[in-house]
């Protein structure tokens, strides 16, 4: 019998729960507080109605280290303009460094082609040592910009937590990446130090790096250093032409040994800077800061994802993408965390499966399309290993449909928890998420994260139970951005979160919590398709046509706009061998009627090679909707900025031919 929405999939272990971090937490919680949590939800709601006291609990349990007092905790609430912990200094690097030990890695390195490989905690510390006092000698102080432009390799972590013991301001683009992408980030901050590769490995190719490292140097002017990281075209030479500025080899930053000291910062020092997507604009550069991250971290981690001392934390994802800087906080639980570069499927589909099961990874992350990838090729990761140590696979990026949890549980392992969870580079953690002691439904989201105050809103911004509504968030949160960098007045801050609800955080998602308290994503609030006056999020729609098995992708937009006559285009990638029919198209139609909605069948369906999606996985729906009513395709879909470039190019051509 298949799985339908809302079956109840997986129900955790009594002693798993038992041996939890989070029932460790509330062992300890209850009698500080004189209370009992009799559920997950109760404690959730206990943690919103007592928000100072939670995260001041928090502080404690996980005995952060700081100068100063940790009161108050929260000195103002203003949204944007929370202010936590004034009265700490702190650091983000220090506090990896106390998970340092003897009997585990503190990375595991998977390169494409390569073997893979541990490094101990003595040799990173040594690396880190030596990176920091390097950048000392080159006059990097607390607040200047470091920027990389490196692949998810250990190099690009050192760097990180170097740049972070001296309270130098870090950021981050994938080497995936165009020039103009990575300009339009760094030149809004202004760095003044850069770290490049040369070339790097993906899918059994090989791609030079070198003139987009060329253009970079040339358009940042702020750029007083390059250190070169050696990629698989180098040959130890350094570069002649054009020169870059203060050229150094990596080799030569770390020759030196170091201790490895901290500079405690304020707390809401600038740990580093992200950056929404930029295919429609120029990117936000959301600024998080160390006690935001570091007591974030902690608390998502190890209260959430039950992450442990000797776990081995393994997320999908480029440098560019913040499930990079979420795996990389796992260190400060004590995880071993897995860096993997390249193709996570090559040689072949299984490879990384192989690797899972070999290396004996406890949590696996990646974005819903790589599960649904796997589900639509039909592979099946059970015939190449038995994954005893594997307790969790993380799905986040886009709602995962029913179809990816039954094969997780028929194909991957029987009793696994399997955890869809929604946040984002916005604050570098979870809204809505996963506890280890609570089931889970296919479909469905287990919780909301503790100390989150989220919410759905009904147009009148009233939260409502069991109906879709607005994703809202109406608290502060310790890792929301201090400020979008270069944003004067937080103007720009304001219009991204706080116009609709003054003083409560839009986030532009559909959602609907049950009554049983766990949650489902809609799509995006802004692409949301409205006919007939009624309302429907697009990953309804994508959840019932992916399910077929004629169809590999898909993705629907309404172009009802300025009273013209609704018109609503499906466009889907048909399966290998597949011919998008007549028959096939009016099955598709069926299925939308029967299965989402009788109001939302598509006008039309059209056959595409390629649906058009972000560096990091997501469908861009806003994009296609604004090119297909007219808009300037260049200004409102960066190639750079997207994974797959020429896809763009039919929905260009569609809407010149007259739709």
């Amino acid at each position: 019998m298949s799985m339908a929405p809302g079956d109840l999939v997986y129900t955790p272990d009594p002693a798993r729960v038992a041996e939890s971090r989070l029932a460790e937490f509330i062992r300890w919680l209850e009698p500080r507080q004189g209370c009992t949590f009799p559920d997950y939800h109760a404690l959730w709601q206990w943690s919103v109605d007592h928000l100072d006291t939670f995260w001041a609990e928090v502080w404690q349990f996980f005995d952060i280290q700081a100068d100063g007092e940790a009161t108050p905790v929260l000195a103002s609430r203003e949204m944007p303009g929370a202010r936590w912990f004034p009265e700490a200094h702190l650091n983000y690097a220090e506090h990896v460094f106390r998970q340092r030990a003897a009997d585990r890695p503190a990375i595991i390195v998977r390169h494409e082609g390569d073997e893979p490989r541990a490094i101990g905690w003595d040799a990173l510390e040594a690396q880190v040592g030596a990176m920091a006092a390097s950048l000392r000698t080159m006059g990097v102080e607390p607040g200047d910009r470091v920027v990389s432009f490196m692949p998810n390799i250990p190099e690009t972590l050192v760097a990180f937590l170097a740049c972070a013991s001296l309270g130098a301001i870090w950021s981050s683009c994938s080497p995936d990446m165009g020039a103009s992408v990575v300009l339009d980030r760094f030149q809004q901050i202004k760095p003044r130090v850069l770290f490049v590769i040369d070339s790097y490995r993906y899918n059994g190719k090989t791609f030079d790096r070198k003139t987009v490292v060329d253009e970079l140097v040339a358009q940042l002017p702020t750029v007083e250093h390059v250190v070169h990281v050696p990629g698989p075209l180098a040959d130890g030479a350094a570069p002649t032409t054009p020169a870059w500025p203060g050229y150094t080899r990596w080799a030569d930053v770390v020759a030196r040994p170091a201790p490895l000291t901290f500079n405690r910062l304020p707390f809401d020092h600038p740990l580093w800077v992200v950056y929404s997507s930029g295919t429609t604009g120029m990117p936000k550069a959301m600024v998080h800061g160390h006690g935001g991250i570091v007591i974030t971290h902690l608390k998502t981690n190890q209260l959430q994802h039950d992450v442990r001392p000797g776990d081995r934390f393994l997320f999908l994802g480029s440098t560019g993408w913040i499930v990079w800087n979420l795996m990389v906080g796992s260190l400060l639980s004590g995880a071993t965390v897995v860096l993997s570069d390249g193709n996570p499927a090559a040689p072949e589909p299984l490879h990384l499966w192989k690797f899972i099961d070999e290396w004996r990874i406890t949590h696996f992350g990646c974005g819903a399309a790589y599960l649904i990838q796997m589900f639509k090729d039909d592979h099946s990761p059970r015939s190449v290993g038995q994954f005893d140590a594997l307790r969790t696979i993380n799905s986040t990026g886009s709602p995962l449909p029913v179809d990816a949890y039954e094969w997780v549980y028929r194909q991957v392992k029987s009793h696994l928890w399997l955890a869809s969870i929604s946040g984002g580079t916005d604050i570098a953690s979870g809204f809505v998420s996963c506890a280890p002691s609570l089931p889970v439904y296919a479909g469905e989201l287990q919780c909301r994260e503790l100390g989150v105050a989220a919410y759905a809103y009904n147009e009148a911004g009233q939260p409502v139970v069991d109906e879709v509504g607005e994703l809202v968030i109406t608290q502060p949160m310790p890792s929301m951005p201090l400020y979008f960098w270069g944003d004067d007045g937080n103007e720009r801050y304001r219009s991204s979160y706080f116009e609709e609800f003054p003083g409560v955080w839009r986030h532009g998602d559909w959602i609907r919590f049950t009554p049983r308290h766990t949650a489902i994503i809609y799509g995006r609030s802004d692409t949301t398709i409205n006919r007939h006056g009624i309302r429907m999020g697009t990953a309804e729609i994508y959840r019932v046509v992916e399910e077929m098995p004629d169809v590999r992708d898909s993705l629907v937009v309404d172009l009802e706009y300025l009273g013209k006559p609704s018109f609503m285009p499906l466009f889907v990638v048909p399966a290998d061998g597949v011919e998008l029919d007549d028959d096939l198209k009016a099955r598709i139609k069926a299925q939308i009627r029967n299965k989402a909605s009788a109001r939302h069948v598509p006008n039309e369906v059209y056959a595409v090679t390629e649906i058009p999606r972000t560096l990091t996985g997501k469908k861009m729906e806003l994009p296609v909707r604004k090119i297909l009513l007219g808009h300037d395709p260049a200004k409102v879909a960066s190639p750079d900025a997207m994974a797959n470039p020429e896809s763009i190019q039919w929905f260009v051509a569609f809407y010149e031919r007259g739709w």
